[in-house]
């Protein structure tokens, strides 16, 4: 690599995948990026992938190739470092198109926030290691159609050619701070998430703002709604570019019943009148129509009536997590998320031992922390939460 001046090669063919899948089964660790569709099309799919070795970078055609299959020992394959940034979105979609399952995965932007990086973002990460800018204007691009210009396979090829690079600085500096252990553990357990079928949950609960209408209301925003969905299968649109929430959100308010209230009320452009306006208010009167007694309420979140010991034990593990996590440099709900501590809470485990039985708990948590953990409880049980030592004093305590 010369600056920015590099080689990639275009992989469109079964053959040629095959013999670079064998490449890549040699390769100790290898840097997976992948660009898909979903700001274009419903039904979205990955429609490139981009893997790089130390040596050399390939970028994958799954719109010509289809079958991948070539590719599972390479990713199956423990022995071969896989790296990822930001991997949530990449594992649940390559498990979902191609049945990829990805073994030995290390995220770059987990790395960065178990790091306390302010700045996590791949753009961000390259411009400062390695003075490289990429060009934003293939950020919202549609990698779906075909052909893609020159530029457009450039851009993406590129993210993942200083991946490995990216990873090696990383793990010396988790070393460095004795945290590589604790990324890995929760690689391995990010390499697990899968795609998952949208539920039948109302649709209105993806809706910002929707928890603020009445019932009457939340009925009409459901049958819209309901229409964009159909309307966005219908079309392989996502649904934001059909109609947006917003103005399906205000018609829910003023639930206009004429074509004359639907153009006087300037919710919609003149062309999104022309396409949708009779069947929206197809939906409006069909909503208006539905017996009081059926009509939907917005579900409150019923909190937990925490007894006052309960109470105390959470804010105990509250102030002592705030403490550490800033003593570690790293974001509090990095560290240990909120759902960690209530889970703590209730299990109340009294033992490092039992503190496996808290789901979702990781092991370098424990190992590391679980002594710290069962202090806090204590005090938690014992008074109010507060500590009466200083923040510094007592985290060095903690340290000894």
């Amino acid at each position: 690599m010369d600056g920015n001046k590099f080689s990639y090669e275009w992989i469109e063919t079964l053959p040629r995948l095959e013999g670079v899948a064998r490449i890549l089964g040699q390769a100790k660790i290898i840097g997976v990026d992948l660009e898909a569709d979903s700001l274009y099309h419903y039904f979205e799919k990955v429609c490139l992938i981009q893997i790089a070795t130390e040596s050399a970078s390939y970028v994958l055609d799954p719109l010509a190739l289809r079958d991948l299959s070539a590719l599972h020992p390479v990713f199956s394959n423990p022995r071969i470092r896989k790296v990822f940034h930001g991997a949530d979105y990449d594992i649940r979609s390559l498990y979902r198109d191609f049945r990829l399952e990805v073994e030995n995965l290390f995220d770059t932007q987990l790395a960065c926030k178990f790091l306390g990086l302010r700045e996590s973002g791949l753009e961000a990460l390259l411009r400062s290691r390695f003075h490289v800018e990429l060009n934003k204007k293939y950020q919202r691009a549609d990698w779906s159609q075909r052909p893609l210009s020159p530029e457009m396979v450039e851009y993406a090829a590129m993210d993942g050619m200083y991946l490995i690079p990216l990873a090696r600085m990383l793990e010396k500096e988790l070393e460095e701070k004795s945290r590589l252990s604790w990324v890995e553990e929760e690689c391995l357990f990010l390499s697990k998430v899968r795609f998952t079928l949208p539920s039948h949950d109302p649709l209105y609960l993806k809706v910002k703002g929707a928890f603020l209408l009445d019932p009457r209301s939340l009925a009409v925003l459901e049958a819209l709604l309901e229409f964009r969905e159909a309307q966005a299968q219908k079309s392989d649109l996502p649904p934001f570019k059909v109609l947006r929430n917003e103005p399906l959100l205000e018609l829910a308010m003023k639930k206009p019943l004429r074509l004359e209230e639907l153009e006087t009320g300037k919710v919609l452009s003149r062309k999104q009148i022309d396409r949708y306006g009779t069947r929206l208010l197809q939906e409006i009167h069909r909503a208006m129509a539905i017996p009081d007694e059926d009509l939907p309420v917005y579900p409150r979140e019923a909190k937990p009536d925490l007894s006052p010991l309960l109470r105390k034990r959470v804010k105990a593990l509250n102030t002592w997590r705030d403490m550490r996590a800033k003593n570690l440099g790293m974001e509090p709900g990095i560290f240990l998320n909120n759902a960690l501590i209530n889970a703590l809470a209730l299990k109340n485990p009294r033992s490092i031992r039992e503190m496996e039985e808290v789901p979702g708990l990781k092991k370098w948590l424990r190992d590391h922390f679980g002594r710290e953990i069962l202090t806090a409880q204590t005090r938690g049980d014992k008074g109010d939460g507060k500590w009466p030592e200083t923040e510094g004093t007592w985290v060095l305590k903690q340290l000894k």
